[in-house]
């Protein structure tokens, strides 16, 4: 009877084993469910201060590398639940529900280090069968799984609507390659895949930039975009099906490039400084040579006389963009010349803030002059007592061989030797080398000119030296301060000029006392620019009184002594 008894008590023990088990196993993941929610539950609410929701943060390990290696997408506070693909909003009402308001035990079943397993599960079972209400534990532990499915479902429903969100996102516009929007001139600027041939410049965008519609631009490649005179060149960005049907390049360079033009109104020095170098020096410097000039209108002549300036910009060979057939690939190209004012650099819209002086300095290294701190050659020879001091200033007098020129030159050399100057007169011409006149006017103390483009000449001054500017009659004190006064206190140059009067002027001569553009200069500017270019830029020359002019010579000398 033993016998029985006992085969029959041992199947219904391990019944009772494996049901106890069972339990054990649904309870231990539900309490360790509760626990993670609970405690996500209580750090969200302190972040929030809500007491209507709790935001639990469900995030794969993807999920989470990609939240640390971009930045969030902005959203509206509104919009924000429905958008995120990581935040899932239960409300408190469904958790109190589903938890029974149950505490969480800090010894989890099965891990007890007292032995107390049995005892801590029936006591859970026996508080888990209070608290639902007399509901078996394992209803109670289904409908926590069902929550948890539901949420599961919902937050793949938004991971799908975000994925959604990502692909209708529309790329910022890109910049536009030209930007006409600056009155003196007109720029485009391509990085990427650039293609140039013959006056055009192609851009073919990457494929996932490329659109159903192209753009063209037509531009002035010149710091001058309103002269009529300039040939315009084309820049086109390519869509979608012109891409595919893109030139292939003919040749592929490393360095960028500049597209500009040598025409306009060079072959006058000013001019040729102020619309052409100095704009190429603001736009290209900063590559440091390594970079390649594309030329509309080339002039051999310009490329002649300004070699060593254009062979120290860029080191390589310059192209003429009129007669080159092949197609240059390029990875920068600029199509025109920045400009900031007439003969001038603006620091603050220089990549490196270069001045004018740093123009005039880097002219003067490129011409192997003397250093700035040696000093204008008057002082310096008196300081190495080269001549026992009697060396006197050396002034050079540049005539000019058409209008505004010096009738009277002879004379005027004897008065500037009278008043205690070593004078040079020269007559500049295009084709004259600037190597050995740069030399010539690097060994003056004073440039002294009438106004005009042979006061240019003054970049090769030192520091400290002085520009004597005479004014011709016309109430033309503001161009000659606007066009080399200015430029030269920029340059630490000594500023000097002396306004001749109407008689000094060969108007006065030709019209007589009481023509109006000899008696009112101000009623001929009223009419137009035109009628002053002709009086008093094209038709006047100069004969200086010597006698009045002397006080301005013997001024200057005090100066250069001091």
């Amino acid at each position: 009877m033993v016998t029985e008894s006992s085969s029959t008590t041992m199947p219904a023990a391990k019944g009772v084993a494996r049901t106890l088990a069972q339990y054990h196993q649904a309870v231990v993941g539900f309490l360790f469910g509760f626990f993670v929610i609970l405690v996500l539950y209580t750090t969200v609410s302190g972040q929030f201060g809500s007491t209507n929701t709790i935001v639990v943060l469900q995030s794969t390990p993807a999920e989470q590398n990609a939240r640390t290696s971009s930045p969030p997408r902005p959203s509206s506070p509104a919009s924000a639940p429905n958008n995120s693909t990581q935040d899932i909003i239960v409300h408190k009402d469904d958790v109190n529900k589903t938890m029974g308001g149950e505490h969480i035990q800090d010894n989890v079943p099965g891990t007890d280090k007292n032995n107390k397993t049995d005892a801590n599960f029936d006591n859970m079972q026996a508080n888990r069968t209070d608290q639902s209400g007399g509901q078996p534990v394992n209803n109670t532990i289904a409908n926590v799984s069902d929550k948890m499915k539901e949420e599961e479902l919902i937050r793949q429903e938004l991971d799908q609507d975000d994925d959604k969100n990502d692909t209708n996102v529309k790329k910022a516009p890109r910049k536009p390659i030209c930007d006409l929007s600056d009155p003196r001139y007109d720029i485009c600027e391509i990085i990427g895949d650039a293609r140039a041939t013959n006056r055009t410049v192609l851009y073919v965008p990457p494929p996932g930039e490329r659109g159903a519609d192209g753009q063209e631009w037509a531009i002035k490649d010149q710091s001058r975009k309103h002269l009529e005179y300039i040939d315009k060149v084309t820049v086109r960005s390519l869509s979608a099906a012109q891409s595919l049907a893109a030139p292939e390049c003919t040749s592929r360079h490393a360095v960028p490039a500049v597209v500009f033009a040598m025409n306009g109104l060079t072959s006058n020095p000013w001019h040729d400084f102020s619309d052409v170098l100095v704009p190429l020096f603001i736009t290209a410097r900063a590559f440091d040579s390594e970079v390649q000039f594309l030329v509309t209108d080339l002039q051999p002549w310009f490329v002649d006389k300004y070699c060593l300036i254009l062979a120290n910009l860029s080191r390589y060979d310059i192209v003429d963009f009129d007669k080159d057939a092949g197609v240059r690939c390029y990875p920068h190209v600029v199509v025109g010349l920045r400009s900031h004012r007439d003969l001038g650099i603006n620091p603050a819209r220089v990549p490196r803030n270069y001045t004018l002086l740093d123009f005039r300095m880097y002219i003067r290294g490129i011409f192997s002059l003397p250093p700035d701190s040696v000093g204008i050659p008057y002082k310096a020879a008196a300081s190495n007592n080269a001549t026992d001091g009697k060396r006197k200033p050396r002034l050079m007098l540049i005539n000019r061989g058409r209008n505004r020129k010096f009738v009277n030159i002879p004379e005027i050399a004897d008065g500037a030797r009278t008043a205690g100057f070593e004078v040079l007169v020269v007559e500049p011409r295009r084709d004259l080398r600037l190597e050995e006149f740069s030399r010539a006017v690097d060994s003056c103390d004073v440039l002294m000119g009438a106004h005009g483009a042979g006061l240019t000449n003054f970049f090769f001054l030192r520091t400290g030296a002085a520009m004597l500017q005479v004014v011709p009659w016309g109430h033309m004190e503001y161009s000659a301060m606007v066009f080399y006064g200015v430029q030269a206190k920029e340059m630490r140059l000594r500023d000097v000029e002396y306004s001749i009067t109407a008689e000094e002027s060969t108007l006065y001569e030709k019209y007589g006392k009481d023509h109006p553009a000899v008696r009112d200069p101000d009623s001929i500017h009223k009419q137009g620019w035109q009628l002053g270019m002709r009086y008093y830029w094209l038709e006047q020359d100069i004969r200086l009184n010597v006698t009045r002019f002397a006080p301005t010579l013997h001024q200057l000398l005090r100066t250069l002594g001091e």
